[in-house]
């Protein structure tokens, strides 16, 4: 059951990343993916939500490596 339920969210996810690529918004794409892909708009709508949040997350923990990595370097450039 998990590893079903596991690749259906990947499936999902997915479906969106391919939605967000036709710069479609989230009202579009629980549209298209309810009529083509017979998806609940509820399940789109939890899984473009917390693909979202995961986005922010890993482009917020970038920013932070960066940020550290230049600290560094001029650290380094002063000695």
């Amino acid at each position: 059951m998990g590893d079903s339920s596991a690749s259906y969210i990947h499936m999902v996810h997915h479906l969106i990343e391919v939605c967000l690529i036709f710069n479609m918004s989230k009202e579009e794409c629980m549209e298209a993916l309810s009529k083509h892909a017979n998806i609940k708009p509820v399940i789109t709508s939890t899984a473009y939500t917390k693909g979202r949040d995961q986005r922010a997350i890993e482009v917020e923990q970038r920013q932070r490596i960066q940020t550290q990595l230049n600290a560094s370097i001029k650290e380094n450039q002063k000695n």
